[in-house]
């Protein structure tokens, strides 16, 4: 187990909006560390890339599906973030009717960056993104840190079991 707080950031998102009209109804709104975490018990699950092979095959739509189980264990909210600007994060969450998860645009990539968790991965033509990890975090403090091994800059493979919510779910059930 590691204890230890969240870094306080800005996410800059985009949020639907009814008052604005056209084709793009959505308008910008800043969303800060305090906004998702402060005062409730929460995942955040952080993975490489939106529209990416794994992350859209079974780790985004397995924590969907399982979202009402973490709720029966106390779990308030579930956050999925990704070195991605608001734009591609709104449609890969439409693109996978996502509508429990809320979806969090790290695109500078400050907070994974403050988490110690960016890496580059320029041998997938991808630039820094976040290295793939889940946490159970309790008022902005993490609980409990589930990394996928190898770290480390251009790693040749993209490894993902202990982040997934299948693992995640058997080790709350067992708190």
């Amino acid at each position: 187990m590691i204890i230890r707080k969240i870094p306080d950031v800005t996410f800059h998102t985009r949020v639907h909006d009814t008052t604005v009209s056209g084709s793009n109804p959505f308008r910008w709104q800043d969303m800060t560390t305090d906004d998702y975490f402060a005062n409730k018990r929460v995942i955040l699950f952080a993975l490489p890339g939106a529209f990416t092979p794994t992350c859209s095959t079974f780790q985004l739509p397995d924590f969907e599906t399982l979202y009402p189980d973490f709720q029966k264990l106390g779990i308030e909210a579930i956050y999925c973030l990704s070195v991605n600007d608001a734009f591609v994060m709104n449609a890969w969450g439409k693109q996978q009717k996502i509508k429990n998860i809320i979806l969090i645009p790290d695109g500078s990539g400050d907070f994974t960056r403050k988490m110690g968790m960016l890496v580059y991965k320029n041998n997938l033509g991808f630039g820094m993104r976040s290295w793939r990890y889940t946490a159970i975090i309790n008022n902005k403090m993490i609980e409990h840190w589930f990394a996928e091994e190898g770290f480390s800059d251009n790693c040749d493979t993209d490894p993902y079991k202990v982040s997934s919510p299948q693992n995640l779910l058997k080790t709350l059930q067992t708190l």
